[in-house]
């Protein structure tokens, strides 16, 4: 009976694993969104909002070093995790609030406020919440309740992250409110709940927690041991001589700690090149997701959502660990590759691939894009909406195109001459027709177009008959013709008319109606139209995601006439060819985080595994650094070609790291190796997990590790 108490799990515990499951809930929900919600309501561009992206996501992870020294140092972990996931709770609510459209806030300011309070939130809690339900266990009696506790933490953390990538997606676009098609306060407000609650739920485990005292943090340590090493060198450089530099140290720190540093750098070598897999691994909610926007998501009666595409990772992670522990693994072992290592280094390489099947569907997106002007040139998309031919002309020699009724004509590229004083060209434009029936009262109608001689763009130009027909028969209306899907990636519609009047579309499944403006672009949801003008039935339309379409309606010689033109087809290439990447790159994230860990643990004294872990978190913050910089210094207006070079530079990265791996032999510690006297005292990270190195208690992927 005594045996059973013991491996019982404690009762505190049930509160850290339902805390850890509404935060992790909270974290991924929000993040699922948040490049779309930036693009779509902050209207930034989507290099600004991969950019601010993962300048968030590098905030994240350089926060859980500040969060484990206040921790160890002063306030310990319970107050830690309480005082800072009060902070995160605020920053969810900012972001969430800042999205009511209603209430006319700061958006942006708001927007930014809120990712900065959640990073120092989530970031400062991920080294204090695995380790402090560590602390619960007695050890080594309850050794084997603790791996299970590991093991269910692990699940909470992608439990919540799968039912929240695929929840908030649905909440962020199916749902609509404050009069808007998307509900994005909605989507991040009930993230913002589950931050409350679990921080409820934590709190109410109070009395039941085992709450130890700070003991002083090892990163600190290791720091001032290296500094102290650095100052005495420089003061002894003349009078003392040691091997190594590190040994300078050794009078105030002890033998045994700088000799624990020593094997900790070289480690610290190895993990030089690791950031840049981080930079290709995050950009799944990033430039994956908007490379989704541009794809078609329907299978059958359901339509996957762009950003719903990243629930791959996290349910891949959990048939992928066992998958290739018993399968895997023994295969790669009878062909040599069996050092971690080596599995490393295929990691990273599987990473690669990952971003070039990514940029081989990019440059199939590409070639199904219309082709747009360059800066400094215009193209011309003419309509005649009128009854009678008409001849349109632009500087005589520029343009001259005859269209007939209700056709269009979209002209070639057209230099626009530069002037450096003027930057806005002026070219005349005229419309004429020789017919000489009633229906063209005017032959002639002249009109300046105004164009900018720096900026890209399709003019648009249709033929108008005006309300007063006596003073201005018709007119000739310019407005900018945009070929590009809209940022939502609902369809695009124009309405081009000759006559003022109501055009109304009604949804032919669920009799939702819109009111077009003519002439004015409007998003719309897929599916079937009925198109009613002037009170008058004209046709039914379909459209599809990421289309853009232009009508051209109104009477022609009695009869109603309605003409389509696709300014760009909806989305042909499917969603799911996105799924061989997500793979490849789940499969590179196991081999790569996790035996990267695992290869730490094994190396690294046990006086250095909480230094470890804090570096290990840095490694994933400095490769969202690299991703901000390589996407500020554009080297690429094709997208398919920033893919490629993220590959071609995580290939060189990871020759770089086999030279470096090839210099490293493997060490083996024991546990007694360390005399009393001499262990350090600050290592507040020696907790029960860190006895044993375990694929359970070691967070097998990074998104385990980092809590």
């Amino acid at each position: 009976m005594a045996q059973n108490r013991i491996s019982r799990f404690p009762k505190s515990v049930i509160f850290i694993l339902l805390n850890e499951f509404a935060e992790r809930f909270a974290f991924y929900g929000m993040k699922t969104i948040l490049v779309l919600y930036m693009r779509n309501k902050l209207n930034y561009s989507d290099d600004l909002s991969t950019e601010i992206f993962h300048i968030f996501v590098s905030f994240v992870y350089f926060f859980p070093l500040a969060g484990a020294i206040v921790a160890d140092s002063w306030l310990g972990k319970f107050k830690t995790i309480f005082f800072l996931s009060i902070v995160y709770a605020i920053g969810s609510v900012i972001i969430s609030v800042g999205a009511i459209p209603t209430l006319n806030l700061p958006i942006e300011a708001m927007t930014i406020l809120g990712m900065l309070l959640i990073a120092i939130g989530t970031g400062g809690i991920k080294p204090c919440v695995a380790s402090f339900g560590g602390d619960q266990f007695k050890i080594p009696e309850q050794a084997a309740a603790l791996v299970k506790f590991f093991s269910l933490f692990y699940f909470t953390i992608n439990a919540g992250s799968f039912i929240s990538t695929l929840l908030t997606p649905t909440l962020r676009e199916d749902v609509h409110c404050f009069g808007q098609d998307d509900c994005y306060s909605l989507a991040f407000g009930v993230p913002a709940i589950l931050m409350i609650v679990s921080l409820v739920i934590f709190v109410a485990g109070k009395a039941l927690y085992k709450i130890t005292k700070p003991t002083g943090n090892m990163v600190v340590l290791v720091s001032k041991c290296i500094g102290n090493a650095i100052v005495t060198k420089f003061k002894e450089r003349r009078t003392v001589t040691r091997p190594y530099w590190l040994e300078y140290a050794e009078p105030m720190y002890g033998k045994t700690l700088v000799r624990d540093v020593k094997i900790l750098l070289k480690i610290l070598v190895l993990y030089l090149p690791l950031p840049f897999f981080w930079a290709l691994f995050d950009q799944q909610s990033s430039r994956w997701t908007f490379q989704a926007t541009r794809m078609n998501g329907a299978v059958g009666p359901i339509t996957i959502k762009p950003d719903q595409m990243q629930v791959i990772n996290p349910l891949l992670i959990l048939a992928f660990i066992p998958l290739f522990d018993f399968v895997l693994y023994p295969v790669l072992a009878k062909i040599g590759l069996k050092r971690p290592l080596q599995k490393l280094t295929v990691g990273g390489i599987l990473a690669a691939v990952a971003f070039t099947i990514s940029g081989l569907i990019e440059l199939k997106l590409e070639s199904l894009d219309p082709v747009t002007p360059k800066s400094g040139q215009a193209q011309f998309h003419l309509y005649n909406s009128m009854k009678c031919p008409y001849r349109f002309t632009i500087n005589e020699n520029q343009l001259d195109v005859l269209l007939q009724p209700h056709q269009h004509y979209l002209s070639d590229m057209i230099s626009i001459p530069q002037n450096l004083s003027d930057p806005n060209v002026s070219w005349n434009m005229t419309a004429k027709t020789n017919e000489s029936m009633d229906e063209c009262p005017e032959k002639t109608r002249e009109t300046t177009i105004e164009i900018s001689s720096k900026e890209r763009q399709v003019i648009g130009l249709s033929l108008y008959y005006a309300t007063d027909l006596q003073e201005k028969p018709f007119e000739i209306k310019q407005f900018e013709e945009n070929p590009i899907s809209s940022k939502t990636g609902l369809p695009l519609v124009r309405f081009i008319t000759s006559y003022p009047g109501s055009i109304l579309l009604k949804n032919l499944k669920s009799d939702e109606k819109v009111i077009i403006e003519n002439l004015k672009n409007h998003t719309i949801k897929t599916g079937r139209w009925e198109v009613t003008y002037n009170s008058n039935a004209y046709s039914e339309i379909e459209v599809g995601i990421g289309g853009v379409y232009s009508y051209v309606l109104g009477m022609i010689a009695g009869q109603r006439n309605f003409t389509e033109y696709q300014v760009k087809p909806a989305n042909s290439v499917h969603m799911l060819w996105q799924v061989p990447q997500y793979v490849i790159m789940t499969a590179g994230e196991v081999m790569f985080s996790v035996t990267g860990l695992e290869f730490s643990y094994s190396q690294a004294p046990v006086s250095m595994k909480s230094v470890l872990q804090a570096c290990w978190l840095l490694t994933v913050a400095v490769g969202n650094v690299i991703v901000v910089l390589l996407t500020s210094l554009k080297f690429f207006e094709s997208q398919a070609f920033e893919f490629f070079l993220f590959a071609v530079l995580m290939i060189v990265d990871m020759g770089i790291f086999i030279l470096l791996a090839m210099r490293y032999k493997y060490v083996k510690h024991s546990e007694e190796e360390t005399p009393d006297e001499e262990k350090p005292q600050a290592d507040a990270n020696n907790m029960p997990m860190e006895q044993k190195p375990n694929h359970n208690n070691d967070g097998v992927t990074n998104k385990a590790f980092e809590e």
